[in-house]
């Protein structure tokens, strides 16, 4: 027998050697239980967690034969927990709310007019608490699940929606967007979302959150439902008016966004190359019109002197959220005294900031709305769609603390600002994936083009669709081989045109000479001094990223990754790369004043 065996015959018959090896076995049975029980409830959540209440609401009697269909027959539909319906209490996303009224006495005019069409309504869906935040999340009822990226928020307000959309638990979904509850959520589970414009759409019998801001919004996967809910939704008559369209991308806006142009940009351009009446695309920086259309900006105090993209969208979207906390205030401030509910962490953090701040500028903010509405009149006319990022980054991932979500906030409010400020008509058009995400982009039309904009997507989406197939297996390869010597003499000419301030020509210069030798660090870097000078910040982070990678300790591009960062709002890494250009040369001034300019703009 070997010793092994004769030590543990010795043993056996110790009491303390099977106390230990129970409680071994009994903490991995525990510890396997909790991971099945904790996977099946991510997994296994019913209706993905979309609905807070379940009922069915029949449409209306349909006109006997020889009558056409009525235009919602046999779709369904759910409801965000903010629409009346006859008999139900209204929830607004929070037991205590619902505890403390009473069932509604009428149902909704939307969801009226939709079962009056046709369709049949199957439910309320969950939303985040007194439809305050973009997250989806919500403490009392479950968050629904990202069906696109399980672990990640869904997006909201409007979360449950959007959810039992994607996960085809319904044909369309209502919701609403005040600082972008439609198109979030839309743009994270890779569905149409659609922002009507403000006024547009009845909001009687649907609760409050702030009415400068609140307008109807709606969900679907096909761009044919979506548009037969706008007609309903609209009253729009049938018949079509054939006309040109101008479609004008926000260069500058693209700069906030991770996902290369290659899958945005360049997927619209090529689809319209193949459509007959769009005129030839055109670009523009969006941030400097703002500026010079709307003087009440800078009066708001998120204004600075600097007037960059990121400082002019970082006071939009104040305004916006100051015009939000400010209204909902008026609706809501008795009910939250009085009552004072249970409410998530970061929704009781925003409530209690909204009823405790007071607004001695509030003129100024109307007037930025107003301002807002004509610059976009004057720039897309009766033809024009702007043509954005819905989103600036992926969904966070469920659960993120409250510091780590502040610059996602930050970007993903500055591009939701513009729309919910100038009251225009928006739609997140979904376009494939990217690294695991939904890749979309939005279609922004003037104040009262819903139709117009509808009529848009209907057309173009079966374009873009096969230009999306085409794009992800065409993305360009970089080019490293080359001459070492005719790379050299590029770059030099690159730097005299970069001192002559020929950006565009000295960016051309560059990128020739990194074609020729893709493994020079100094090229990368220069290239990207250019883009920062031309408010191309992602590409700019990009050949820095490249150029760190070549070389750890290039200070210069440190310097300048911290530049493109700060510009995108991202201030944490920002004041990193900074920070990191200071340890490896502490006598850097320009290091110094990055670091003091990104914690001025934290605080």
């Amino acid at each position: 027998m070997s010793k092994s065996l004769e030590l543990i015959k010795e043993r056996a018959s110790n009491p303390k050697l099977w106390l230990v090896v129970g409680v071994g076995v009994a903490g991995i049975v525990v510890l396997a239980e909790t991971r099945r029980r904790r996977r099946r409830r991510n997994t296994h959540k019913q209706d993905f967690g979309a609905f807070v209440e379940r009922f069915e609401l029949l449409p209306f009697p349909q006109p006997p034969p020889p009558a056409a269909k009525q235009m919602l027959s046999s779709l369904t539909f759910a409801i965000s927990d903010m629409f009346d319906v006859k008999g139900y209490v209204t929830g607004f996303g929070n037991p205590d709310w619902k505890r403390t009224h009473e069932e509604a006495e009428k149902t909704a005019v939307v969801v009226t007019a939709l079962l009056k069409n046709g369709a049949t309504c199957v439910g309320k869906t969950v939303m985040d608490e007194l439809s305050i935040g973009i997250s989806g999340e919500n403490n009392h009822y479950g968050t629904p699940t990202n069906p696109q990226m399980p672990s990640c928020i869904p997006g909201g307000s409007s979360s449950g929606s959007a959810v039992a959309v994607a996960t085809e638990l319904v044909d369309f979904a209502i919701g609403t967007d005040t600082t972008g509850c439609v198109r979030i959520p839309a743009s994270f589970c890779g569905i149409f979302g659609f922002r009507s414009s403000h006024g547009t759409v009845s909001t009687v019998g649907v609760l409050p959150n702030a009415q400068s801001l609140d307008t109807v919004g709606w969900f679907a996967r096909d761009p044919s439902v979506l548009h037969r809910v706008g007609h309903v939704l609209l009253k729009l008559n049938s018949a079509e008016t054939k006309r040109s369209r101008s479609i004008i991308f926000a260069d500058d806006l693209f700069q906030l966004s991770k996902v290369p142009t290659q899958k945005t940009v360049y997927v619209v351009g090529k689809a319209i190359e193949n459509m007959s009446g769009y005129q030839v695309p055109k670009h523009m920086n969006l941030c400097p019109y703002i500026a010079s259309k709307v003087p009440s900006l800078k009066l708001h105090p998120a204004s600075t002197d600097q007037e960059n993209g990121a400082s002019i969208l970082k006071a939009l979207s104040s305004v916006m959220l100051t015009l939000q906390g400010y209204e909902f205030k008026t609706n809501h401030e008795d009910w939250v005294k009085s009552i004072k509910p249970k409410l998530g962490r970061d929704v009781f953090d925003r409530v209690i900031a909204a009823i405790n701040t007071t607004h001695d500028n509030i003129k100024t903010l109307y007037k930025v709305r107003t301002e807002m509405r004509a610059a976009f009149q004057s720039l897309l006319k009766d033809d024009g769609i702007l043509v954005i990022p819905s989103v600036a980054d992926s969904p966070l991932k469920l659960n993120t603390k409250k510091g780590l979500s502040s610059e996602f906030h930050d970007r993903t409010f500055a591009l939701s600002s513009i729309a919910s400020v100038s009251g225009c008509c928006q739609v997140t058009v979904p376009l494939g994936s990217h690294n695991g995400g939904c890749v979309s982009v939005s279609f922004i039309s003037f104040h009262g083009a819903d139709k117009f904009l509808l009529d848009t997507v209907l057309d173009m989406y079966s374009t873009l669709q096969e230009q999306v197939s085409v794009a992800s297996y065409s993305l360009p390869l970089p080019d490293t081989n080359g001459n070492i010597e005719t790379s050299e003499l590029l770059k030099e000419k690159g730097n005299a045109a970069f001192k002559g301030s020929q950006w565009n020509k000295a960016l051309n210069y560059y990128t020739e000479a990194i074609k020729l030798n893709g493994m020079n660090a100094t090229y990368y870097c220069n290239r990207a001094a250019a883009y920062l000078k031309l408010a191309c910040f992602q590409q700019a982070e990009d050949d820095c990223n490249n150029a760190i990678l070549i070389d750890k300790k290039n200070v210069k591009a440190y310097l300048r990754r911290g530049a493109a960062r700060e510009s995108l709002l991202r201030y944490k890494e920002a004041l990193e790369d900074f920070k990191h250009a200071q340890v490896l040369e502490p006598q850097n001034k320009d290091a110094s004043k990055g670091e003091r300019r990104v914690r001025k703009s934290m605080a």
